[in-house]
């Protein structure tokens, strides 16, 4: 009767072993994918915007930039003014995210939904009238008073 448990431990340990074996040394390997395509680009002076109802909202605003997309400085290689950072476009994004979210009710910027709502909307539109190609809009910071 022992001896038998004994074979079976033996047993069980080997297909253990045999199974850790395989999977260290000759599995093929995964390749590992990138989460982000492209580069996330923050720019470096929030947003104080007026909000319905006499509210505020302080946003800090991300670009996740296409790939090949450059935030090379402005052109002539002036330095952007400061509180700008590198992005060429930058003014112009920052008008078009000015302008979808001044006026707009505190609740709006406060629900998961709406807020993804309005980043899809400043993607579309930069991409739309800016040279900035971005495959997505992130709000790293909000605040709603």
């Amino acid at each position: 009767m022992k001896r038998g448990k004994a074979m079976i431990l033996v047993a069980v340990g080997v297909l253990v072993v045999a199974g850790l074996a395989y999977k260290m040394v000759l599995a093929p390997k995964s390749e590992s994918k990138q989460k982000v395509d492209g580069t996330v680009y923050v720019m470096p002076k929030e947003f104080l915007l007026n909000l319905a109802g006499g509210r505020y909202a302080k946003v800090t605003v991300a670009l996740v930039l296409a790939p090949g997309q450059s935030t090379g400085g402005g052109e002539g290689g002036a330095a952007p003014p400061e509180g700008f950072g590198t992005l060429a476009q930058e003014p112009l994004v920052r008008q078009i995210v000015t302008d979808n979210l001044t006026g707009v009710p505190a609740g709006a910027l406060t629900t998961r939904a709406q807020r993804h709502r309005f980043q899809m909307r400043i993607r579309k539109e930069v991409d739309r009238t800016t040279d900035v190609k971005v495959n997505g809009i992130v709000f790293t910071d909000l605040v709603v008073q």
